[in-house]
């Protein structure tokens, strides 16, 4: 059973790169540091949580059977804890961010003994029909992709690629809310096909959650901040939502197969806008969410847009294919957005090649620093957001996807997730040292 779970996992995560197959397989030591040495600031390794090496030589290399395929990390608001997104374990695991202890799994399996999970009558998120399932649609294994956080960091809201039994990710999916108090599942809310990314309005009135799987945006009210009230209000499209009519007979490659990959996704700080990357043509969609209009795109930075925050009223984007990051002054953004509602702008975006691969960004509290998870050269990047220029960059577990950084800025954690020439299997926590 592990040794299906890891072969699907790699499988998997062979993911829109072109050069990776040349790329060699690594596993860096607890200690390895950031080059230069002279860098105004430096990561090293400091622990890590593996599922490779049953008996590790050094006290700080944990083996951990719950790590399968992980994609995405999350820090609470308070720092305290950190969570992980096992794809293929079909879990979240939780860790203490000061012990860096493993301290509970949330498991995504639903049977007949957890169906009080999913509100009743409610099987399906608009009009997204199942075709692989008539009776039993909610017993199921999830496999976790991303999540965030809402209401303060009181939920957290965890989406799962696909269904267990939807092996070409064209059926409704779902996504999980946890109560970080207790961190249990609390509800299971259905999506449409294929969810990666979910982002909670600051004002916290809406989560919207991203299907990479045809090209739209669910927008759930959550203002009451009781999870049993949270509904669906707003089915967003970029471009041509796309037909989920898949032969039962032939696997399909859902992470080509998948329109323009609607992936970045974040609000505006005051919550009046939604932007959502398009990876497979570049640009970013804009939604107005006082009249829920779409409002068109932005353009400009490199092709291939995977990532994106906003932080110190600068937008941050990564692109993957390019291996550039890039950021734009976020009212530059809104302002000729906004003076051309109808039509696509084009802005001249600041930005650095940091390396074959860019997967996930995340920046320090200060917004001082960009750190970038650098997936084909098994690498962090640190970028210097003044001036956009690679100032250090440190050696990681092939082949690093998700990345945090901890409120304090003294933590970086990153997820191996590997691919079908090997790797992954890895969590590693960096430190963060300030000369």
């Amino acid at each position: 059973m592990i040794l299906k779970i890891f072969s699907a996992g790699l499988v998997l995560a062979a993911f829109l790169s072109t050069t990776f197959s040349s790329a060699q397989v690594k596993r860096v030591k607890i200690g390895v540091a950031s080059t230069p040495t002279t860098a105004e600031i430096s990561i090293s390794l400091k622990a890590r949580f593996q599922h490779i090496d049953a008996t590790p030589s050094h006290a700080d290399d944990h083996f951990d059977e719950g790590i399968y395929s992980p994609k995405s990390a999350i820090f609470t608001p308070d720092g305290k804890k950190f969570y992980i997104n096992s794809l293929e374990g079909f879990s979240t695991l939780v860790y203490n961010a000061s012990t860096l202890k493993r301290v509970k799994i949330i498991s995504h399996t639903f049977n007949s003994a957890n169906q009080s999970l999913f509100l009743k009558g409610e099987t399906t998120a608009f009009d997204y029909e199942f075709k692989k399932r008539t009776k039993d649609k909610n017993y199921f294994q999830g496999k976790p992709v991303e999540s965030c956080l809402s209401h303060n960091g009181r939920y957290l809201w965890v989406t799962y690629y696909r269904r267990s039994y939807d092996m070409n990710a064209q059926d409704p999916s779902a996504v999980a809310i946890i109560d970080t108090q207790t961190d249990a599942i609390v509800r299971v809310m259905p999506t449409g096909p294929l969810p990666k990314m979910v982002a909670a309005s600051p004002d916290g009135r809406y989560v919207a959650v991203t299907h990479w799987g045809d090209n739209t945006v669910g927008l759930i009210d959550v203002s009451t901040g009781n999870p049993a009230d949270f509904k669906y209000v707003k089915h967003f499209v970029v471009g041509k939502r796309l037909s989920m009519d898949f032969s039962d007979t032939e696997k399909i490659d859902r992470d080509k197969e998948c329109g323009y990959c609607l992936r970045g996704t974040t609000f505006t700080p005051d919550s009046k806008y939604l932007l959502v990357g398009r990876m497979t043509t570049g640009g970013i969609a804009v939604f107005d969410m006082s009249s829920w209009d779409y409002l068109g795109l932005v353009t400009g930075m490199k092709g291939s847009v995977r990532h994106l925050i906003i932080r110190n009223n600068y937008v941050l984007v990564s692109t993957n294919s390019s291996g550039y990051v890039h950021k734009l002054p976020l009212k530059t953004l809104l302002d000729a957005k906004l003076a051309q509602k109808s039509k696509d702008v084009m802005l001249n975006w600041e930005g650095c090649f940091a390396g074959n691969g860019i997967r996930t960004i995340d920046s320090s509290p200060d917004a001082k620093y960009i750190f970038a998870a650098v997936n084909n050269e098994s690498k962090i990047a640190v970028i210097r957001a003044s001036d956009m220029s690679v100032i250090a960059t440190v050696a990681a577990d092939s082949f690093p996807v998700g990345l945090a950084v901890s409120p304090d800025n003294s933590l970086v954690v990153v997820t191996a997730q590997g691919k079908s020439s090997g790797g992954g299997n890895s969590v590693m926590v960096y430190k963060v040292t300030k000369r």
